[in-house]
């Protein structure tokens, strides 16, 4: 049997943790959640995800701080990540500079999980 693909969702927002959690795992995936940033590069190189998924809007550090450190360090930088917010004047930022900051993919907040679980599938299961 084949090991369960992980991934890391770093969101201040606990419910929509909680749903994406439940959802990813019911589609096969392990989930490790963190609600805050300051701790994802430790939790990172500790948990070795095969994907993460990344809000821009955090409290501490911004995700676009968080990306950006990731893709510096050797040890984290082949790992994707995916970006979302739903601040409509960041997400008009997001769209454009995404790529540049090192992320593969960006999603709005609200978001179809079905799109998501599509753009994950395809990053993590090639």
């Amino acid at each position: 049997m084949q090991d369960k693909k992980k991934i890391l969702i770093v969101d201040d927002e606990l419910d929509l943790v909680t749903l994406m959690k439940m959802r990813l795992e019911f589609h096969n995936y392990a989930v490790v959640p963190l609600y805050t940033s300051k701790r994802t590069i430790e939790i990172v190189e500790r948990e070795k995800p095969d994907l993460i998924l990344l809000d821009i809007m955090m409290p501490d550090m911004d995700g676009y701080q968080v990306c950006e450190k990731l893709k510096a360090d050797e040890k984290t930088k082949n790992i994707p990540i995916i970006i979302f917010t739903a601040d409509k004047d960041e997400a008009e930022k997001m769209m454009k500079i995404y790529k540049d900051i090192g992320a593969v993919d960006y999603v709005r907040k609200p978001f179809e999980l079905r799109i998501l679980l599509e753009k994950i599938d395809e990053l993590i299961n090639k």
